[in-house]
């Protein structure tokens, strides 16, 4: 599915990531990382298998020390074994250059190595470091992430922006002197990498802020200003409701305007929570704005006065677990299916109406109206369902669309 209305996508240079094709014009890429030990494999290959399965394309693993470095071609093979082939990503800090080199079995596991710039060193060791990391990826035939952090910024180069600034005739707002000095960290990293020997085919960039307006602004001065494939995502966008209103409304914006390779929403989980949640809500705002298809959809009216009962809401609940239930093996037998739209109704006023644009389409009774459900396929009246099982006989109507369809 595509809209008109949805800008031209950026032309960016694509980046293979193991066997997943990040940029250069391929669907929008859904990333996840994992948030268990890495120094515990068998957690992190089933976490990891967790977030595959919910559909993850990549999934970003913390490797913080020698313990963490060794269990990664653990964590490696434990996938292999179960069939999952999801890209790795190392996740390094402070001390990468170090572990890349003294476990080359784990450079050699991971499809991709992120690097922040900002925390590779300081001073002399800065240089160093980072060329170190990259000469490994250069070894290893690897991609890496330039991936800028504005709560770990290279305090160097804010510094002398600054100075910069204030020296300047007419100074510039301070958070627009941020915000280049984060685009300008992602832009000369990436250009030392490449004069180190890197390709620039195995460059994909990202710049994190955590406040909305901040990351709208610098990847559209990032993307207007190269053509390396670019990872979004709103940094530390919190938990729950906050956490998905932020990261959609940042994200929204900037693939509205083609920009946007790959994308993270990084929620806190609940305690406890399923870590997959933030896979579902990258999918959810991809598919919603019609640049990618992953499952069904199910529209549903939000109920009012004239919807009384809870007999809708309970049978759209019931209709959306049904559809994930089903997702294994409709994936299996019936290529295609992701685009189906079903509609659940609750009464007369708009319930036909809607039922019409989808696929599959219930109009249930509202309060006193008659007790029967019409049921709308591709966009005419096909039945009407009557009695205690509405939901058993509604099931039955979709999986034959599915078989007959798809099949």
């Amino acid at each position: 599915m595509s809209y008109s209305a949805i800008s031209v996508r950026r032309t960016s240079i694509p980046v293979k990531v193991g066997h997943v094709t990040v940029g250069g014009g391929a669907p929008v890429v859904v990333q996840s990382m994992t948030n268990t030990d890495t120094a515990d494999a068998e957690a992190t290959a089933r976490q990891t298998a967790d977030l595959a399965r919910a559909g993850s394309e990549v999934v970003r693993i913390t490797v913080d020390r020698d313990e963490s470095a060794r269990a990664v071609p653990l964590i490696r093979e434990k996938l292999d074994r179960m069939g999952c082939n999801v890209p790795l990503v190392g996740d390094f800090h402070y001390n990468g250059h170090t572990l890349l080199n003294d476990h080359p079995a784990c450079a050699e596991a991971l499809a991709k190595y992120r690097i922040n710039p900002g925390n590779v060193g300081f001073r002399e060791k800065k240089d160093r470091n980072f060329a170190m990391m990259v000469e490994t990826a250069i070894r290893f035939d690897r991609p890496v992430r330039i991936g800028v952090n504005w709560g770990s910024l290279d305090q160097a180069l804010l510094t002398e922006l600054m100075d910069r600034n204030a020296k300047s005739a007419t100074p510039r707002d301070v958070r627009e002197v941020m915000h280049e000095a984060v685009v300008q960290s992602g832009l000369l990293s990436a250009e030392r990498a490449i004069e180190i020997g890197l390709p620039k085919d195995r460059i994909i960039i990202s710049a994190k802020c955590s406040e909305v307006q901040d990351l709208i602004a610098v990847y559209r001065s990032l993307a207007a200003r190269c053509d390396h494939a670019l990872h979004l995502g709103l940094t530390e966008a919190g938990m729950g409701s906050k956490g998905i209103v932020a990261s959609t409304a940042a994200l929204a914006v900037l693939l509205q305007e083609g920009i946007g390779d790959t994308i993270r929403i990084s929620l806190t989980p609940e305690p406890g929570g399923d870590r997959s949640r933030e896979v579902i809500v990258a999918q959810e705002i991809l598919q919603t704005m019609g640049l990618r298809a992953f499952a069904p959809m199910v529209i549903a009216c939000p109920g009012c006065g004239r919807t009384t009962s809870t007999v809708f809401q309970e049978l759209a609940q019931d209709i959306q677990g049904y559809v994930r239930s089903r997702m294994a093996d409709w994936r299996r037998d019936y290529p295609g299916f992701e685009t189906l739209q079903l509609a659940v109704m609750g009464c007369i006023v708009n319930g036909p109406g809607e039922s019409k644009h989808a696929d599959i389409g219930i109009s249930l009774p509202g309060t006193g109206e008659l007790p029967a459900a019409p049921i709308f396929i591709d966009g005419k009246k096909a039945m009407t369902l009557r009695g205690e099982d509405i939901s058993r006989q509604f099931k039955d109507v979709v999986e034959n669309y599915v078989r007959q369809r798809w099949g």
